[in-house]
């Protein structure tokens, strides 16, 4: 996959809606997807389709990547002294089992959650973690993208355990930029999500729900 950090171009300035200690990013519906690019990825084939929909538990998106790859985005400022935890509701219809998800050739995921600060006056100065849902490799493992250094894949959930769940994940985002980048954050910059096949050639289906920020 390679946006490298293309994908950051996405973002529309849109703050996220808080109440209390939680910081609500995304809402899902019509008029939110209406006003959200989505920009497919150069060397892609297609663009990932995003539809919006609503089950007992709210509004979500649906992902569908066949051999194709774009993303949305959101600038939104999150102030990770207040709220230093991303909370991810999401779900893997349709997996990519077989994929080496840590080189270039298998760099796809069905679902993942970018979290970025800019760093610098330019895109590629920018500073990102991944959080996917993997199709192949298990919870808790990590590694720098195999197009940046700059951008950590972290997964948080596997459909070797949860293929077609709804499952919810959460992680100290304030630590993980420490940890990942070496950088004592205050405030994250943006916000996107992307589901791609690029490298594959493959197809995924996959749900979003439910992305906020929180106190604990």
């Amino acid at each position: 996959m390679k946006f490298i950090f293309k994908l950051f171009f996405v973002f529309q300035l849109i703050t996220g809606f808080s109440h209390a200690n939680e910081v609500k990013v995304f809402d899902f519906t019509e008029t939110e997807l209406s006003q959200l690019e989505v920009r497919k990825v150069r060397g892609a084939d297609n663009k990932t389709i995003y539809t919006v929909g609503s089950n007992e538990n709210g509004n979500f998106l649906k992902a569908v990547a066949d051999n194709a790859a774009s993303g949305l985005g959101k600038e939104v400022k999150i102030d990770l002294n207040k709220t230093p935890f991303i909370n991810i509701t999401w779900k893997i219809e349709k997996g990519l089992p077989g994929i080496k998800e840590n080189t270039k050739k298998g760099h796809d995921f069905a679902a993942r959650v970018f979290v970025v600060k800019k760093t610098g006056a330019t895109l590629l100065s920018n500073r990102a973690i991944n959080y996917v849902f993997s199709s192949n490799i298990d919870v808790g493992l990590n590694w720098p993208s195999p197009y940046t250094k700059k951008s950590i894949d972290n997964v948080l959930a596997t459909t070797k355990d949860n293929l077609n769940k709804w499952i919810t994940v959460k992680a100290n985002v304030k630590e993980d930029f420490k940890k990942f980048h070496n950088l004592n954050l205050d405030e994250l910059d943006g916000l996107a999500i992307m589901s791609d096949t690029d490298n594959s050639k493959m197809k995924s289906v996959a749900y979003y729900q439910n992305i906020y920020f929180s106190e604990k």
